[in-house]
């Protein structure tokens, strides 16, 4: 029936036809099944500054290092409340310009880490420039290239109130009367950084699959204010070691240290407890502390606190998650 050997344009016709039915399947009908993708209640369009921030990130190649996709495996719930859903990514598919497709966010490998929820767990706007101008200097053992081509020097007197100026020290930069200013776009590309955070969902959210080897069961504390906290070192890995670093020793001129903080280990922890809630602005001596209130619970922030007041030579008593409700409730009765 089908003499390919003899009749060539029976074999054309047939590879034409292969191709257009391949084509159709794998290409055609999932994009347009994409196309009917609904975003979710919680989720926003990209402002403006977002949008540029996303092309930049497209032209920078930063999808080579940096995955956009939480799996549902339990070893992914460290980048995102949840595995990542079509839905997640509707505002990014659109076409950057009349010639260009829709981005492709989702990466293939982690050199660096997965930033789909990084708005959320790096709030942090000097933190995210200082990264981009020497990722070496808030964390040191970055492979990251250093995008100081996004950022200016300026003298001092010449610097305005419209600056951003960026809180490098040395030995990243140490040039008297100068300061490393934020160009448009540093600041675009902050912008979408910042905008990355998972939306919540209506109802109950899809589930991490976990792991097949059982977890190692935590021994008991002997402190009563711990017994039921989660790990607090862990915690602090995941929420303050990117400023304050795991020896808890900060960066000089950016960030402050915790080791040996009169605030840390002060007899009364309401001012410590105060600052997680709050975050705090230093901006005479140091960079600014986002709030974080709206992203830990009390048993988490007790589980934090707790940490840092018994490490690094730090000795201090520890709280309970009661202490820190006392504290929260007392702060929102004063913004009221």
């Amino acid at each position: 029936m089908f003499d390919f050997h003899k009749n060539h344009k029976i074999l054309v016709n047939m590879a034409i036809a292969g191709f257009l039915m391949l084509s159709l399947l794998i290409a055609v009908l999932p994009a347009s099944q994409m196309q009917d993708t609904e975003p979710l209640p919680t989720q926003t369009a990209f402002t403006e500054l977002e949008l540029e921030g996303l092309k930049l990130y497209i032209a920078e190649g930063c999808v080579a290092c940096h995955t956009q996709q939480v799996r549902s495996i339990a070893m992914d719930n460290v980048w995102g409340d949840r595995p990542s859903m079509p839905s997640d990514y509707y505002f990014s598919k659109q076409r950057l310009d009349v010639w260009r497709q829709s981005p492709s966010l989702l990466g293939s490998e982690r050199t660096g880490p997965d930033l789909t929820n990084i708005g959320k767990r790096q709030p942090g706007k000097d933190w995210h420039l200082m990264h981009l101008y020497n990722p070496r200097s808030v964390v040191k053992e970055s492979v990251m290239p250093s995008y100081s081509w996004l950022f200016e020097e300026k003298l001092e007197d010449e610097i305005t109130d419209e600056d951003v100026v960026v809180p490098v020290g040395s030995p990243y930069f140490n040039k008297p009367n100068k300061k490393i200013v934020a160009t448009t776009k540093a600041l675009q590309l902050l912008a979408y950084l910042q905008s990355l955070k998972q939306p919540e969902m209506p109802g109950s959210s899809p589930t991490f699959i976990p792991q097949s080897k059982k977890e190692p069961v935590a021994t008991a504390s002997t402190d009563p204010n711990q017994a039921l906290l989660p790990d607090g070192a862990k915690l602090y890995a995941n929420v303050c070691a990117a400023c304050h670093q795991a020896n808890g020793e900060g960066i000089k001129g950016a960030f402050p240290p915790v080791a040996g903080s009169p605030i840390v280990t002060d007899s009364n922890p309401e001012m410590l407890i105060k600052v997680i809630l709050m975050g705090y602005d230093a901006r005479a001596e140091y960079a600014q502390m986002p709030p974080f209130a709206d992203q830990l619970s009390d048993e988490e922030i007790a589980a934090i606190a707790n940490h840092e007041r018994t490490s690094w030579g730090n000795n201090a008593s520890t709280l309970s998650a009661e202490d820190v409700k006392k504290i929260r409730d007392m702060v929102n009765q004063q913004n009221q």
